[in-house]
């Protein structure tokens, strides 16, 4: 907030010199206002006069020195201008200003850090999305978290989100599945089996074939392995349901897979492309021509026994997504997507759809960690850590905050030990314990009678700590923050936010007392730690944490 006030100051600036002739019209929009990387460089800092000397070919230190005579003319927030090094400006503010974000906390409450950047715009965030061939592992849980945040993110910068799970019931691994329930059937019965050679393997399967046993004993020994497949399909995804609704994570909508092949979505996209000469025959299969969409080969959409690649489905459902009338369509899917994604969006483009409005988020895959060492998972030998274990043993709000404190093409590295020590050392407890500690303080403040009054009646220029403004600083940036990473779908920035606004309370704490001798600075104090308490609970909510009270 502080900082767009801070840039529509050096627009005004330069439209100034504008109108004197001083710069010319290039330069618009190509200069920037940051945060300095050190102290001593000033509240702000713009590059105004070496993005200008660039464009103008003039000295940055003339234009730099033209800029700041200007700018002294302006009755504004900023206190002083002053050049350095070879023409970088560095602005220092009033110290007003930022005492200044604290009554706009006050009144705003949980709605501060929340805008209408994206009104209006229609967003559809795909996640999920895993097969319902077994429980939720660990990777299907980064993938839930990154999505929920980043639909989280939309909503509180006022795009209409709504959040899809593509349920893939077709294909080789659906097919799969049921050959494996039956054959454990079989084997409950004492029956003669053959277990498929790449079966699933794990103990659900026996956890379904004996719930089969129980509701018709062997009344199923005769039928389809269709049959098994929609009851091996209907536990599992209501184990899935139950695992992501655990963690705080809901759907708007839930798309089959099957409905592309019932409704003839799969053989028009088919059609198409061969009414576009896209699509020939080699091998008894059906290549699709993404070499004339800047592939470096072709790649077969149908295989020589007549199932779709799984490039096909993928295609006719992002179609459908264009449809259905979305302005912007996010995917979130693991990196062993890399190389099927362009082959997609190819398919769209030859569908003659726009394909940069689909953004596809790639994940890397998580490594658990017990006592320094790999815990080993692997899906279809059931050997993986399944998303509810992880949540007994961590618990959710440290499950989310670790998938999130990484990048998501970051290698996350889950470390079991310290998500579960009850200390500092953790980063969410860290966080966590800054929010219980206010609201800690705010108890100690009635219990001594001492009263944090609205802001008109609390003297902030008491506020005079280095530790006070660092805190006020971070506070302002909140807005800016969340608008920043919506936009940019990075929820961990939200994460490292907290960690750095939690440490800075926790030094500010450490130092200084908020109840002291003095009434007026004690009052300032807790009103600052009000404030900031709001902010905290404001950013732990949107993170999908809960902002305890004590710890």
């Amino acid at each position: 907030m502080i900082k767009s006030q801070v840039k529509a100051v050096v627009d005004r600036c330069f439209e100034k010199g504008l109108s004197l002739s001083l710069w010319s019209e290039k330069l618009r929009d190509r200069y920037t206002v940051e945060v300095p990387k050190h102290e001593g460089q000033g509240d702000f800092a713009t590059n105004f006069a070496m993005v200008a000397a660039g464009i103008d070919k003039q000295n940055p230190r003339q234009i730099a020195a033209q800029f700041a005579e200007l700018a002294a003319e302006e009755a504004s927030i900023v206190d002083r201008w002053e050049i350095a090094g070879p023409g970088f400006i560095n602005i220092f503010l009033k110290q007003d200003v930022w005492t200044s974000v604290l009554p706009v906390i006050e009144e705003q409450g949980e709605r501060f850090g929340l805008c209408e950047d994206g009104k209006g715009k229609k967003v559809l965030v795909e996640f999920v999305s895993a097969n319902p061939t077994g429980p939720l592992s660990v990777g299907h849980g980064r993938n839930a978290i990154i999505g929920d945040s980043v639909a989280r993110l939309l909503e509180a910068t006022g795009f209409n989100v709504q959040r899809e799970y593509y349920f893939n019931d077709a294909g080789r691994q659906m097919r799969v599945l049921g050959e494996s329930t039956q054959a454990r059937y079989f084997e409950r019965l004492g029956m003669e089996n053959n277990f498929p050679e790449d079966g699933y393997q794990g103990s659900y399967i026996y956890d379904i074939a004996q719930a089969m046993i129980d509701k018709g004993g062997d009344t199923f020994k005769d039928a389809e392995v269709e049959v098994f497949k929609e009851h091996a399909k209907n536990a599992i995804f209501k184990e899935i349901d139950a695992t992501l609704k655990r963690i705080g994570i809901r759907f708007d909508s839930y798309y089959n897979e099957h409905t592309l092949y019932e409704e003839g979505m799969i053989d028009d996209v088919v059609n198409t492309f061969k009414e576009k000469d896209l699509v020939y025959e080699k091998d008894q299969a059906l290549w699709f021509k993404t070499s004339e969409f800047g592939q470096e080969q072709d790649r077969v959409i149908i295989k020589s026994s007549g199932e779709p690649t799984y490039r096909l489905p993928d295609i006719a459902y992002h179609r459908e997504k264009f449809r259905r009338g979305f302005d912007w369509m996010i995917n979130v899917f693991g990196a062993d997507h890399i190389a099927t994604v362009p082959d997609v969006l190819a398919g769209v483009r030859a569908l003659g759809y726009d394909d940069e409005l689909i953004t596809v988020i790639l994940y890397q895959f998580v490594t658990l960690l017990r006592g320094g060492k790999q815990v080993k998972m692997s899906t279809r030998k059931a050997t993986f850590v399944t998303i509810d274990e992880l949540v007994d043993e961590v618990g959710t709000d440290a499950l989310r905050f670790f998938f999130l404190m990484r990048k998501a093409d970051s290698q996350l590295e889950f470390d079991l030990d310290l998500a579960t020590k009850q200390s500092q050392e953790n980063p969410v407890y860290y966080v966590q314990y800054a929010h219980a500690r206010l609201c800690s303080i705010e108890r100690q403040a009635r219990e001594l009678g001492v009263e944090c009054p609205a802001g008109e009646a609390v003297d902030l220029s008491m506020l005079q700590e280095a530790e006070e403004y660092g805190l006020l600083k971070t506070m302002a940036d909140y807005p800016q923050l969340v608008a920043g990473a919506a936009m940019d779908l990075a929820p961990h920035r939200l994460i490292f936010y907290l960690m750095e606004l939690a440490g800075q309370f926790h030094s500010f704490y450490n130092k200084h007392k908020v109840l002291t001798d003095n009434v007026d600075r004690s009052q300032a104090r807790l009103y600052l730690c009000r404030c900031l308490k709001t902010v905290l609970h404001n950013g732990l909510t949107l993170a999908g944490l809960s902002a305890p009270e004590r710890m």
